[in-house]
């Protein structure tokens, strides 16, 4: 059973949606912020504005507060408290009640004159009206319900002395019946727009996908079918999921070619292996009816060469597995007067040795590339005529060791060819002479899992010229 979000579509569509969702959430919260901080504003503004109107009537009428013509209702109220907390002056529908707001009481005692005035800032001069407003936001009951109103207190003196303030309230039920539309129209749009978000994500993201599911289809076929040939589409897009396809599809050729390659690699060493185990039997089959017959030396050479042939499959079976070779340090020198000094008593032709420079060494494996160098001189010997050359040198941050012959040499056609597996040449040739195909492509995989390259081309004498190039040890 497949897990809740268990598809990239779907978690694609729920992150998505998440994201709008914080983000709706936080964008409403400050549109929300900022249009009650507005309507708060506002409203104050308003207050300020009525209370400085009827601040400066007061002071045109002499001091006289019942002449006051003031606001009363619920949008508006206006209440003038004197120092006493004594209600001076208010709205119709506020008279007879006590003030509604003393957040900004009037200092008690006379004003002085304008001359004998020593502290300016305490309170404003007589017949003036001070420039400092306090806003406060209070609930004040209006009839039989309780409404917010933002308050402005700006205050004044008469000419007389008498100190007083005006309270001024600008009612923010508007304001917040404003702000109760602004959150439903939020409630009620967001979770449309989240559903929106939802459904388009879900079908961009299926488009976007929709050649992944091909890749994918089409390598479930390739693996029920286990043809090897077939590939995935590449899409035209030039985005990650074409090159997805094209590494798949360069995957896919890479698998082909190696399946390819062990086929024949089976098939080839099958077939070299049967002749040596059917040319032992049959001489033990003689051996054991005609026990005069037994050729003891041609046995010998067919064990030989079964184990050279064993060992040579076993070295490709490991190099094939990625085997890397033992880190350390080789003298070449010393490895190349070593393999001549111990092939001396077999070797047909004395190789001619040339060293030059120093110090010639290399980081890798003392035994691997000991079998490249036996493997070029092995086929050295079963080419050449008369003359055989070992050069080793250092050529800049390489060392090239370079194994000649002066035989038939290698057309140039077949100058690649010769380093795959099981390939001879010269079909003419028995298989005891010609061994059994598998000697140079060991040298060019050692060579190649050391970092250098393996070449040939035709020597100085007319033969075959190979050239190993090794990185030198620092």
């Amino acid at each position: 059973m497949r897990r809740p979000f268990s598809s990239v579509r779907a978690r694609a569509a729920l992150a998505a949606t998440l994201v709008v969702a914080v983000a709706l959430v936080a964008a409403g919260v400050a549109v929300v912020a900022v249009l009650r901080h507005d309507l708060v504003d506002r409203a104050g503004l308003q207050s300020e504005v009525t209370a400085r109107t009827v601040a400066g009537a007061q002071a045109a009428l002499g001091g006289d507060f019942g002449a006051l013509d003031l606001p009363g209702n619920e949008e508006r109220i206006v209440q003038v408290v004197g120092s006493s907390d004594e209600l001076l002056a208010s709205g119709e529908d506020l008279r007879g009640r006590a003030p509604v707001a003393d957040f900004a009481p009037a200092p008690a005692g006379p004003v002085p004159s304008d001359g004998d005035h020593d502290e300016p800032d305490e309170h404003p001069a007589r017949g003036r009206v001070g420039t400092a407003v306090d806003h406060r936001t209070l609930d004040v009951r209006y009839g039989d319900e309780i409404h917010t109103y933002r308050f402005a207190a700006v205050e004044g003196t008469t000419y007389d002395g008498r100190t007083y303030t005006v309270y001024a309230g600008t009612s923010l039920e508007d304001g917040q019946a404003t702000l109760d539309q602004v959150n439903r129209a939020l409630l009620v749009g967001l979770p449309f727009l989240l559903v929106v978000v939802a459904v388009v994500t879900w079908l961009v993201t299926r488009r976007a996908l929709g050649p992944v599911e091909g890749i994918r289809a089409e390598m479930a076929e390739i693996t029920t079918s286990g043809d090897l040939s077939r590939r995935v589409p590449e899409p035209a897009s030039h985005d990650e999921i074409a090159r997805l396809a094209a590494t798949t599809n360069e995957t896919l050729a890479a698998l082909e070619t190696s399946v390819e390659r062990q086929h024949r690699f089976v098939a080839d060493a099958s077939h070299e292996l049967r002749s040596p185990i059917a040319s032992l039997r049959t001489q033990l089959e003689v051996a054991r009816a005609h026990s005069e017959l037994l050729d003891v030396d041609e046995v010998l050479q067919d064990v030989v060469r079964l184990q050279h042939l064993a060992a040579d499959l076993l070295l490709l079976a490991r190099l094939d597995a990625g085997e890397s070779p033992v880190a350390g340090r080789v003298d070449l020198a010393a490895l190349v007067h070593e393999e001549l000094a111990g092939r001396a008593a077999t070797d047909g032709i004395a190789p001619a040795l040339r060293i030059a420079g120093g110090p010639l060494e290399v980081n890798g494996s003392h035994g691997q590339l000991a079998r490249v160098l036996g493997n070029l001189l092995d086929n050295a010997q079963r080419h050449a005529t008369s003359t055989i050359g070992v050069d080793l040198h250092a050529d800049g941050a390489d060392l090239v060791l370079a194994v000649t012959d002066d035989g038939p040499g290698i057309p140039e056609a077949d100058r690649e060819r010769v380093f795959e597996r099981f390939v001879r040449l010269d079909e003419g040739r028995t298989r005891d002479e010609g061994g059994a195909g598998l000697g140079l492509a060991i040298a060019r995989d050692v060579i190649r899992r050391h970092g250098g390259t393996l070449t040939v081309s035709r020597a100085p004498g007319g033969g075959a010229a190979f050239e190993a190039r090794l990185p030198r040890a620092r």
